[in-house]
């Protein structure tokens, strides 16, 4: 408890170096414990310390009792009761820690929401997690606490890396205590996904051709949508895959040639060509642009009916779960949570709840591997979660986000990577493009066609 606390505040000293006051908020349990070390340490420093207590702060026991004690001796005056009005400049929130379910009490729930009201006005430090996310699934009750930073100890808390926790944690800063680096790689029991951890792509063969790096079909673009084939069929270039082929209606031939002369575009509506074209294919992206009509649940079916490897996508999951389809091979399914909820047949609320398990049933229902995305996308395969990716940004909240992923992981299986190896490759690589196109572009600003240089830079760096 000593280190978590002393970790704490050397972060709240880094983070607000000229802070004159803090407001440290406990709760009843161990969390209250570091946040009395926290309120020790300012006193030692000379800081101006208010400490405000939910209950009679002689309940404490254990080492938070004796967290308080040591606060005492280093001078710790009046300890105030939850109606005190918040005074420091930074506020420490201390009040709940992982132990928490459920909602938040009554006065647990009116001092979040004081918190959180003075927010913009002061800094707000949360110990090991915020009050009011659940640790193990980074589902948020209502008003629960919006923190600038947290510190989290010991190990790394899904609740900090997927869901809306992600969003109320704010930077995450991770303090060991002394345990070894091993158990800080992973969220609860899975590893943090990072591009700079990922094994190197093979290399190629000098005597490399272009059937050899693979062929991506691409299925999708139906009226009014011909650029989300387009993305995944540029990404699934990018990655190096040998050829590939645009499988849409005629009308979006000319857009799509002129953009990347490189992809073959072949008509949907000429069923010969489309069977060639499908049959050249060792690879399948379906869904992108596919819309939720009888043209493309025909060409999913179609497409799924020949086993080859493919990555599930948009429409395509859709259309997937309507048609009921059983999945002839092992498929890549790359679902948002409203996407995700359609083919288990839930909602996106319940996907949300716990999206480690709803990416486990996905992987499950298509056979193979999910990508569940949003705020620390989970890949996972029926029986177990693969990991958290540790890169994106709010900016990838954009139309073709999704498309380019797809592509990205079509290239990836083109080339024999396993559906593992490409889903969690891919989802890192565009994740960490995403970050590094936002750091040029900004994260409003962001589109997903903006994605493709800082992915070009990344695997350049990366061979």
């Amino acid at each position: 408890m000593q280190r978590a606390g002393r970790a704490a505040f050397a972060e709240l000293l880094q983070r607000w170096p000229g802070v004159k006051s803090i407001s440290v908020v406990c709760g009843k349990g161990n969390n209250a414990g570091d946040g009395y070390i926290v309120a020790g340490l300012a006193l030692e420093l000379g800081l101006h310390v208010q400490t405000i207590q939910v209950g009679d702060p002689g309940d404490l026991q254990g080492d938070a009792g004796r967290a308080r004690d040591w606060a005492y001796e280093k001078g710790l005056g009046t300890v105030h009761g939850p109606d005190a009005p918040l005074e420091g400049q930074v506020i420490v929130d201390a009040l709940l820690g992982t132990g928490f379910a459920g909602a938040l009490r009554p006065q647990f729930a009116q001092l979040a929401q004081r918190i959180n009201d003075c927010g913009a006005d002061c800094g707000v430090m949360a110990l090991d997690i915020p009050t009011g996310v659940l640790a193990d699934t980074g589902v948020s009750v209502p008003g629960a606490v919006r923190a600038d930073v947290t510190v989290t100890f010991i190990g790394r808390k899904a609740g900090l890396f997927t869901g809306p926790g992600v969003s109320l944690a704010g930077d995450v800063v991770y303090a060991s205590l002394g345990v070894p680096d091993d158990v800080l790689r992973d969220v609860a029991g899975c590893p943090l996904l990072r591009m700079d951890e990922q094994p190197s792509l093979p290399g190629y063969d000098r005597n490399a051709y272009k059937q050899l790096q693979g062929h991506v079909a691409v299925v999708g673009g139906d009226r009014d949508m011909g650029g989300a084939p387009l993305m995944a069929g540029e990404a699934a270039l990018r990655m190096g895959a040998g050829l590939v082929t645009v499988i849409t209606r005629a009308e979006h031939r000319a857009a799509i040639l002129s953009r990347r002369p490189e992809i073959m575009v072949v008509d949907a509506d000429d069923a010969a060509r489309r069977a060639e074209a499908l049959d050249r294919a060792s690879v399948l992206v379906l869904g992108p642009g596919l819309g939720r009509g009888d043209w493309g649940s025909a060409l999913l079916a179609e497409s799924l009916a020949l086993g080859k490897p493919a990555v599930l996508d948009a429409d395509g999951l859709h259309a997937f779960a309507a048609l009921q389809a059983v999945p002839a091979a092992p498929l890549v399914a790359t679902p948002h949570p409203g996407e995700a909820a359609a083919v288990l047949g839930s909602d996106s609320g319940s996907v949300q709840a716990d999206r480690f398990e709803a990416a486990r049933e996905v992987a499950a229902r298509v056979g193979g591997v999910a990508v569940l995305k949003g705020a620390g996308s989970v890949v996972a395969e029926a029986d177990g979660v693969c990991g958290v990716c540790a890169h994106g940004n709010p900016g990838m909240a954009s139309a073709g986000m999704g498309d380019v992923l797809s592509g990205v992981i079509g290239g990836l299986l083109a080339q024999r990577l396993s559906p593992v190896r490409a889903a969690v490759f891919g989802t890192c690589l565009h994740s960490a493009a995403a970050d590094a196109a936002a750091g040029q572009v900004g994260q409003r600003s962001l589109v997903a066609t903006d994605l493709l240089p800082a992915m070009i830079d990344i695997l350049r760096s990366a061979q």
